[in-house]
């Protein structure tokens, strides 16, 4: 944090915004890549996809239970 303190200090064009001069440094603020976006789709897909595998499972076995 100091280093990055430092730096801010010894710039000679200094940002508009402090923090966002912080966050870039310490990468907190990250650009978005497209193909994470795409990747935290898929994820959100695949979770929807075992919920739903998960249910038809439990239906499934109360069918088993009952023959």
């Amino acid at each position: 944090l100091f280093a990055v303190l430092v730096a801010l200090y010894e710039e000679p064009e200094k940002p508009d915004s402090a923090l966002d001069f912080l966050k870039h440094h310490l990468g907190a603020s990250a650009p978005e890549n497209p193909e994470i976006e795409a990747l935290r789709l898929e994820v959100a897909e695949m979770k929807e996809k075992y919920e739903a595998v998960l249910e038809e499972n439990k239906k499934l076995k109360t069918k088993v239970k009952v023959y």
